[in-house]
């Protein structure tokens, strides 16, 4: 069957028996019944403007309905090189993954190579400094500024709150594993012997990061909250998301710090679903472990912030 006729069974699918094909596509395209009438009978295609524009009105997925099972298309989240990329990037993302969330039954699921990003989302001295590194290690034209210098614009405390609260709204299963906050920590110290960051923000920033992993200690262990951690010892985790709703899944990859590939390919995300359910079984269910159990794992993640909290004052005993 040739393209157009697929499209345009698919759009027949969409809409009921009783309507008319060509009055409908006439309505949504903005032109005449003549016009319609032609790409119907295929005397003439559809542009790639109007393909699109049916696509969304009618809620079709083009890639799952055209492309090769070894081919996938993709959406990629805002290429980020100044402050207002990154404003435009929170925004999008903000939108993006609410729209995903409002469903009550929505499901998201976190392999959490680092800590993910929602737990920056609170407007603390963590947040700047997320946003201070990111910007630094994504744009080498970077002016280099200390931490201290930084500031970063207040629209950005309405999209973090936005992203947090689609976070929260969502059922979550995030897969840890003892690495996970190795990444954060490392930033602290190469910022501070860079000398770009001082020695009482770097202190201030291992406390924030220990409140934070205090949080997701106590969210384990809060009953009637849709909250799950899993540690996993067996594999390297990526940060890829997928976000399960009634109608479809959704897949996040990196392929950088804050990109992401974006998509819906039902083969995929099916894939990729069964591949997080297998390391949820592979996993300790932190949530469901014993005191012991738990302890275990949040106790080396302080110990690990309180090993670099030591070597960074450590440094600064050896000037005096």
């Amino acid at each position: 069957m040739k393209y157009q006729q697929l499209f345009l069974k698919e759009i027949r699918s969409k809409i009921p028996k009783s309507v008319s094909l060509i009055d409908e596509i006439a309505t949504v395209l903005e032109i005449s019944y003549d016009a319609s009438h032609r790409r119907i009978s295929e005397k003439s295609k559809f542009s790639i403007d109007e393909t699109i524009q049916l696509a969304d009105h009618f809620s079709i997925s083009l890639d799952n309905l055209f492309s090769r099972k070894e081919k996938v298309i993709v959406e990629k989240t805002i290429e980020i090189e100044t402050l207002k990329d990154m404003l435009l990037y929170f925004k999008s993302s903000a939108e993006q993954i609410a729209l995903l969330t409002k469903n009550p039954n929505t499901i998201l699921y976190y392999s959490a190579k680092d800590i993910p990003l929602f737990y920056f989302m609170e407007g603390t001295i963590l947040s700047k400094f997320k946003a201070f590194v990111w910007l630094n290690l994504l744009n080498s034209n970077q002016k280099k500024v200390s931490f201290e210098s930084f500031v970063i614009d207040e629209s950005f405390t309405e999209y973090m709150a936005k992203l947090k609260k689609s976070y929260e709204d969502a059922a979550v299963n995030e897969i840890w594993n003892d690495t996970t906050i190795n990444s954060s920590l490392q930033q602290i110290l190469y910022f501070y012997e860079a000398g770009l960051l001082s020695i009482n923000s770097a202190n201030a920033l291992c406390k924030d990061l220990k409140r934070i992993i205090h949080l997701i200690q106590e969210k384990c262990n809060t009953s009637q909250n849709k909250f799950s951690i899993y540690y996993n010892e067996l594999i390297l985790l990526n940060n890829n998301m997928l976000i399960e709703t009634d109608e479809k899944l959704t897949m996040f990859v990196p392929y950088t710090l804050l990109g992401y590939f974006i998509t819906d390919n039902e083969d995929s995300c099916k894939n990729v679903h069964g591949f997080f359910r297998q390391q949820i079984i592979n996993s300790k269910p932190l949530g469901q472990s014993g005191i012991k159990e738990q302890n275990l794992f949040f106790n080396r993640a302080i110990r690990k912030i309180d090993y670099y909290i030591e070597k960074i004052n450590s440094q600064v005993d050896l000037l005096f």
